[in-house]
């Protein structure tokens, strides 16, 4: 297993200390009854306590009388060391326990394995489930865990795939995760399966790890035919399938599921899943669903429309044109980050209010916010879209010499899109040729449509045109088609 040496440096004595009382008591039992079903249960209470730091401290009173501990002991010593981040205490009793012969213990080694894992020592962890002789099925969910949760995926799911003890349902989870990550729809459907043949317990932690990786691997109609089937439902499986259909663009089925969720009462909506729901709203722009959602936070007692809701709420209306409802939010909203303040700057510059999006940026400042790269392509944005040439070169490069955001290709195309709406042709394709990284679709684009648009004004603009064109095709480059959402009289009647 290798060597392994404990720190030299000294156990610094906890800052909340036992009263004297206490301590007087503990030296008391230690000479007279030194034993450890006296010490452990206080050491496991210390733990639990708001001050672990004095389990420590009992630790190693104990230490001093042999009597007073046993293999126990250090589960707890060990415990401690993972709740308080001690690891130079943590080294020091692993290296106790190979000196006392405690160590073949297996409880203490699934301690052991526990400890190195919560303090992110892949390599250490290894090697103690490695020296463990027969792993019981603790010691197999502690490594692929550990290893899934600390970013070692595939390693997780090589652990899982070679158990030779028959797993539980938190091994599943975790074995789960990793294929989320990795998106393994064939060892998670594998996993199904085994849940299904092997697990006879209601798990509705593995349920939604289950759903979870359905979501993430694409397969929505996987996951919702497992969720009509879950015998229990709990707002973190709502709350998956709604996230679920909305990532994936099926943004009226994730309103349809939210309906049915608050008709159900089966679980109470919480701020993911409103967030989720407002998402969809947001991205077929249903203002009238989006309005109910909206009274449904109102009539709760237990919400405020603050922080994560709040800029949910501010996007959604921006999202379908409601700027009137959006700034009435956004005025409201008392912790106003950098979210809430780019959304709103990003709204007035799709509603073509490029003045007033110049004013709310200069509020932001004065309130000591940051712009980031969201901000600023909103303020290129209102650029654009209201002609304002000088506004927009100043912002381009406070952007970079300023505040130090390096410009991305949407950046780029914005400042083309600005010159060639004006009518500045010339200085839009010089813009391009001075650009530090090579054109791409977004800037070939915004050139094309500034081609198109002035065609009429120059003949040799089509000729320019049918160049970009030409490049574009050369490049493998489309351009975007365009989209949009109507929204048709109260269509899932959620006032129903």
């Amino acid at each position: 297993m290798g060597e392994w040496k404990s720190n030299s440096m000294p156990f610094k004595p906890p800052k909340l200390w036992i009263s004297s009382a206490q301590l007087s008591q503990i030296h008391a039992q230690l000479l007279t009854n030194p034993k450890p079903n006296v010490f452990n249960p206080l050491l496991g209470a210390l733990l639990d306590s708001v001050a672990p730091e004095n389990g420590l401290f009992l630790y190693n009173q104990m230490l001093r009388h042999p009597s007073s501990h046993n293999h126990y002991t250090f589960t707890y010593a060990l415990k401690a060391c993972f709740l308080l981040h001690e690891t130079h205490k943590g080294l020091e009793i692993h290296a106790r326990l190979i000196k006392s012969g405690h160590l073949s213990d297996i409880f203490i080694q699934n301690s052991l394995l526990h400890f190195y894992i919560v303090d992110g020592d892949v390599s250490s962890a290894s090697r103690v489930f490695d020296s463990i002789p027969d792993p019981d099925v603790v010691s197999w969910t502690s490594i692929i865990s550990g290893l899934s949760k600390l970013g070692f995926k595939e390693e997780a799911l090589g652990k899982f795939l070679s158990m030779n003890v028959s797993p539980n349902s938190a091994t599943l989870v975790s074995a789960l995760s990793a294929c989320s990550t990795l998106r393994c729809l064939k060892i998670g459907k594998a996993i199904h399966g085994l849940k299904l043949r092997s697990l006879n317990e209601e798990s509705v932690n593995l349920d939604n790890a289950l759903l979870d990786f359905y979501v993430r691997c694409g397969s929505l109609r996987g996951a919702q035919n497992l969720f009509d089937e879950m015998p229990r439902r709990d707002v973190v499986s709502w709350t998956t399938l709604i996230g679920g259909y909305a990532l994936t663009g099926l943004c009226e089925e994730a309103v349809r599921v939210f309906q049915n969720m608050v008709h159900a009462r089966e679980a109470i909506p919480n701020e993911a899943t409103l967030i989720n729901v407002l998402s969809a709203c947001s991205s077929m722009s249903a203002l009238h669903f989006g309005q109910w959602v909206h009274s449904y936070v109102n009539s709760r007692h237990d919400m405020i429309i603050d922080g994560n809701i709040g800029n949910a709420l501010i996007n959604m209306y921006v999202k379908c044109g409601s700027m009137e409802k959006a700034i009435s939010i956004f005025k409201t909203v008392e912790h106003k980050d950098i979210i809430s303040w780019s959304t709103i700057i990003s709204g007035l510059a799709m509603n073509g209010q490029g003045k007033q999006a110049f004013g709310l940026f200069s509020l932001m400042l004065v309130h000591g916010i940051t712009p980031d790269a969201i901000t600023f392509l909103s303020l290129l944005s209102a650029c654009s879209h209201g002609g304002l040439i000088n506004q927009g070169l100043m912002v381009f490069e406070a952007m970079k010499d300023v505040y130090n955001v390096a410009p991305e290709m949407r950046d780029y195309a914005c400042m083309v899109d600005m010159y060639g709406k004006a009518g500045l042709l010339d200085e839009a394709e010089a813009f391009i040729k001075e650009m530090p990284v090579e054109a791409e679709g977004p800037v070939w684009g915004a050139l094309l449509h500034a081609c198109q648009l002035h065609g009429n004004e120059s003949c040799h603009r089509w000729n320019d045109a049918n160049e970009v064109r030409d490049a574009m095709r050369s490049r493998g480059l489309k351009k975007m088609a365009g989209c949009s959402w109507i929204e048709l009289a109260d269509p899932l009647n959620p006032l129903g």
